[in-house]
């Protein structure tokens, strides 16, 4: 595969260690020739690291598992319990593979975990999911002026920024990528 092909949940393996790829940005300097710039965090748990690529440069990807799973409830620790949705193993995903995934995801959600040989290595979310307002400050009537947002807690932990009208209790639909509002449900 070719360097401009990289997205997120790709495996890599560089110098004969696994790493999976966990942003990527295509950059076009004003000066120079185009490059891709891949955050990648190395399945061993040491840690993150950040490597550039020629946009023609060949990558040495490995073939992942991709699993429905369902997720069950948290575990207190940052981390949370998964059940496969076709086979109903069990499976604990400890925080350094949930990532920032739990503020996404309430009970009985339904994600996609990649596994290396039966070893999680990441949660793939969907684009956009809905949670539910728990926590928000009334709107000031007539506040149409300007293109307001306040403070808001989702059930999920999450907090992010809605318009005035939302209230609690709400559904509403956020992205994962950057947490941001988007709708109503």
């Amino acid at each position: 595969m070719k360097a401009n092909d990289l997205r997120p949940g790709v495996a890599l393996d560089l110098n004969g260690k696994l790493y999976v790829v966990m942003k990527t940005d295509h950059v076009k300097p004003g000066k120079g020739p185009a490059y891709v710039q891949a955050k990648m965090r190395a399945v061993d748990g040491s840690g993150t690291t950040e490597k550039r690529f020629s946009g023609s440069d060949p990558i040495d990807a490995t073939i992942l598992d991709k699993r429905d799973m369902e997720f069950l409830y948290p575990d207190g620790a940052g981390g949370g319990t998964f059940m496969n949705v076709e086979t109903y193993d069990q499976v604990d995903l400890s925080p350094a593979v949930l990532g920032d995934a739990l503020q996404y995801l309430a009970p009985n959600a339904t994600c996609t975990v990649l596994f290396h040989q039966d070893k999680p290595l990441l949660v793939e979310l969907p684009a956009a999911v809905e949670v539910t307002v728990a926590e928000t400050t009334p709107g000031i009537k007539g506040a149409t002026a300007t293109n307001q947002l306040k403070d808001a807690v989702c059930d999920t932990g999450l907090k992010t920024r809605v318009p005035p009208f939302i209230v609690t209790g709400e559904r509403i639909k956020v992205s994962t990528e950057d947490g941001s509002y988007l709708s109503r449900v």
